[in-house]
């Protein structure tokens, strides 16, 4: 079985972030796939060489990895003359993910407006917090493409 060799700081790491994944909703197997993935010095890993070095089981390691590739943050590339596919984290094209994932607030204010618009008056407070975040919503729509625009010609300079 080929392991990929990791120290103990390394491993300790690829818990931490693991557990952090986790608490973000993630499943343990793919929380600690990413955190392999973002720790080895190599970039693109075998199927066998990650459920071994985690060791997970090769279900809960096809499980991970099929969630992975369909939330798009794993992709894998095979080579010539090689049947093994390469996993990787799909980290090339970061910018087109994370815009991507923003395409969701317009939906999400539009969805919480018609929310709160057919609620009763009986929970102020909850009503209020509901209309401010749906303005923080908006604020973030309209703000988050202005700071990829500084962001870029930050790097640029």
């Amino acid at each position: 079985m080929k392991k990929v060799v990791l120290n103990k700081k390394q491993q300790e790491l690829i818990e931490r972030i693991g557990i952090f994944f986790e608490h973000q909703g993630l499943p343990p197997a793919v929380a600690r796939i990413s955190g392999l993935l973002l720790i080895s010095d190599r970039v693109e890993l075998t199927f066998e060489e990650i459920y071994t070095t985690l060791n997970l089981s090769k279900s809960a390691a096809s499980n991970a990895i099929n969630i992975l590739l369909k939330a798009h943050r794993l992709e894998y590339i095979t080579k010539p003359g090689d049947r093994k596919r390469y996993f990787k984290l799909f980290i090339d094209h970061w910018e087109t993910v994370f815009n991507d994932r923003l395409k969701f607030l317009p939906f999400m204010v539009s969805l919480l407006k018609e929310i709160h618009s057919v609620r009763s008056s009986k929970n102020k407070e909850f009503n209020a917090n509901l209309k401010e975040i749906i303005g923080f919503m908006e604020y973030l729509n309209k703000e988050i493409p202005k700071l990829f625009i500084k962001w870029k010609e930050k790097k640029t300079k």
